[in-house]
C-alpha cells in the first residue's frame, strides 16, 4: 500500500473520530485546552505532534496541486503545532485557545468535512 494511501486513511479516520469523541462529549474541549496549560501534558503532545509531523513529511512530503496537498500541509502544520507548544508553550496554548473559542464551530464541521472527503479518497465510496 502506498505512503498517501496509508496518510489518508490515517487522517481521515483521525479527523472523524476526532469529531465525534467532541461532538459526543463537549466536556472535552475545555479539558483539553486545560490540560495544555499543564507541562507534562504539553510536552507529551508537542512531541507526539513532532513525530506525527515528521513521519508525515518523511512519508509524502510532495505539493501538488491536488487533493494530496491536503496530507502534506496536515504534516507541515502538525509539525508547527508541536514546534510551538514546546518552544514557545504559552504563546502557543494562548493562540490555540483564542483560535478556538472565535472559529469552534467552524473548525469542527471543516474537520468532519475533510475527514469524510479523505475517506471518500482513500477507500473510493463515492467516485470523483
Amino acid at each position: 500500500m502506498e505512503a498517501i494511501t496509508i496518510l489518508t486513511k490515517f487522517w481521515g479516520w483521525y479527523l472523524i473520530i476526532f469529531f465525534l469523541i467532541l461532538t459526543l462529549r463537549p466536556a472535552r474541549i475545555k479539558q483539553i485546552f486545560n490540560d495544555l496549560k499543564n507541562e507534562r501534558f504539553r510536552f507529551i503532545v508537542s512531541f507526539l505532534a513532532i513525530i506525527i509531523g515528521l513521519i508525515n513529511i518523511l512519508l509524502y512530503n510532495e505539493w501538488v496541486a491536488n487533493w494530496t496537498y491536503i496530507i502534506t500541509a496536515f504534516g507541515w502544520i502538525a509539525l508547527f503545532i508541536g514546534l510551538a507548544l514546546f518552544i514557545l508553550p504559552k504563546q502557543a496554548v494562548d493562540t490555540l485557545i483564542r483560535l478556538n473559542i472565535k472559529f469552534v464551530q467552524l473548525v469542527y464541521m471543516l474537520l468532519f468535512l475533510t475527514g469524510l472527503f479523505l475517506l471518500n479518497m482513500a477507500y473510493i465510496i463515492v467516485p470523483v
